[in-house]
């Protein structure tokens, strides 16, 4: 096989392997919700883990098999993959509402992507490194601050964890990048760019489980998956000279793919939202039964015509 269909492949493969962790993270998230960041004593956290570094090595390969522009829009397709797969293997149905709305946010990420210029061979230098790592560093820290105010609206809260994560895996890739231009065969020069993506790679694992928690899975999967590459292309255009494809025709249409991703994600949680809704109406609508014999003095008792239609049914 030629190395463009090797590299699709591994692309695909990629994709699978972090959706598949992603279910996973998010069925760990509702069954431990005491252990918002890090249950480590859960064996299937641990297996989520090993999906998202088995996808992270397949897009690594893919991408030395395949040009840029090709590899990171299938990347984009763990949105639409994991929503088959989670009705498959966990029997979580998405809505017609999320279904477009991930539809959205994949066809807006491929396309911005596919309009972003050859990577260049520029590298950060070591001032830029750490401003860069502190200005990421402290949007994080806002972002959890928010979330953690945002507590009584899970989604809001999941999808500012889930910016947080995507930020955090989108820096890595960028320190991963300099690395790679600044390799000389010395890993102790590279040390502290080195703990930094370790860093990163750990806070965004933390933050995308803690976002799934109370959320579903397809709004923070969507969301991080969308700001992980835009924030990576954002420092790949302001530090690394980087450009868009076609001039200002192709900056026009990367900022249209931008807003339809924007939309998709809109739509994602707005579905998500409206379920809430949804069910705090029920619960709200739903008597509560009493849990002893003396709180049912207090409920209402059926009248005369309700006990006739009840005995004529019988």
């Amino acid at each position: 096989m030629s190395a463009l269909v090797w590299s699709v492949l591994l692309s695909l493969v990629s994709a699978v392997a972090y959706a598949g962790g992603a279910i996973v993270q998010e069925r760990v998230a509702e069954t431990s919700p005491a252990s918002a960041y890090a249950p480590l004593r859960r064996p299937a956290w641990w297996g989520a883990g090993c999906l998202n570094g088995l996808g992270a090595l397949l897009h690594v390969i893919a991408l030395a098999y395949g040009p840029l522009s090709l590899v990171q829009p299938l990347g984009a397709l763990t949105i639409v993959l994991a929503l088959p797969m989670a009705a498959l293997l966990v029997r979580r149905r998405a809505g017609a509402t999320a279904w477009r709305g991930a539809i959205m946010a994949t066809v807006g990420l491929a396309g911005l992507l596919a309009l972003t210029g050859a990577a260049s061979e520029d590298s950060l230098d070591g001032a830029e490194r750490l401003l860069v790592g502190l200005i990421t560093a402290g949007g994080v820290l806002v972002l959890m601050m928010s979330a953690r105010a945002a507590h009584r609206h899970p989604v809001v809260r999941a999808v500012l964890l889930a910016v947080a994560a995507g930020s955090s895996f989108g820096m890595a890739s960028v320190f991963t990048k300099s690395v790679a231009v600044d390799w000389s065969g010395r890993p102790v020069q590279q040390l502290g760019t080195l703990l930094a993506i370790a860093a990163l790679a750990t806070a965004g694992m933390l933050l995308s489980q803690a976002s799934y928690r109370g959320a579903g899975l397809a709004a923070p999967l969507a969301t991080a998956t969308v700001v992980n590459p835009v924030v990576a292309a954002a420092v790949g255009l302001t530090l690394f000279g980087e450009t868009f494809r076609h001039g200002t025709i192709g900056t026009v249409l990367a900022l249209g793919c931008g807003v339809v991703a924007a939309g998709g994600l809109i739509l994602l949680t707005t579905e998500r939202i409206g379920r809430d809704r949804d069910a705090r109406v029920i619960s709200q609508h739903t008597p509560a039964v009493p849990d002893s014999p003396a709180g049912l003095e207090g409920m209402p008792k059926p009248s005369r015509r309700d006990r006739a239609d009840r005995n004529v049914r019988s």
